[in-house]
């Protein structure tokens, strides 16, 4: 169950403060076996967003990262937006030390528990190198690994994430503060 990879020229943009309005993450879209609906709440997915974002980190000796508030607030917002319009695209945000890091995911209404959702992104691990972003890719896709760097971000300390259902899709926003992926910079 691996996502397709979106360009790494789109991603470079939106490293380089553009955001292409064409251009967004993988979009899952894989049938499950299971056809209960997954378990869902504010509790679960903090639950889940808190230990596989926590368990990344510690496998590269990073420390952890705590939940902040008023970054789920953030995503929160923007999830509802996509679910709202059915536009999967990261946000426009400013320069500077007020932008917040994002990955985002979507799939089937339903379909993904969120620690399936999360452990889409750390899975990316398989193609990451420690170096300089955007070089930090073993298949040359820096794009394939954009997530997991966010995720596993030595300067990043704080993490807020929220998830909105739209029609036939969910839309989870995850925001991080200190932003990662600075082209130049590795990851630890």
């Amino acid at each position: 169950m691996r996502p397709k990879r979106h360009a790494a020229i789109a991603t470079l943009m939106l490293l380089l403060g553009g955001c292409s309005a064409d251009a967004g993450p993988p979009r899952v879209i894989e049938p499950r076996v299971d056809t209960a609906p997954a378990a869902r709440g504010e509790a679960l997915l903090r639950q889940a967003m808190m230990a596989g974002h926590n368990r990344a980190r510690a496998d590269v000796g990073v420390p952890p990262l705590v939940w902040d508030d008023t970054l789920a607030a953030s995503a929160a917002a923007y999830a509802r937006e996509m679910a709202q319009t059915g536009r999967f695209a990261h946000a426009e945000q400013p320069q500077g030390p007020a932008r917040e890091g994002e990955n985002l995911f979507t799939g089937t209404r339903g379909a993904y528990r969120y620690d399936e959702m999360v452990r889409l992104w750390v899975d990316e691990r398989r193609d990451f190198v420690n170096r300089p972003v955007p070089g930090a890719s073993r298949t040359g896709d820096w794009g394939g690994v954009a997530h997991y760097v966010q995720i596993v971000w030595r300067d990043t300390k704080r993490v807020g994430c929220a998830v909105a259902s739209g029609r036939s899709d969910d839309y989870l926003v995850c925001r991080y503060s200190p932003a990662g992926n600075v082209v130049g910079q590795t990851a630890f």
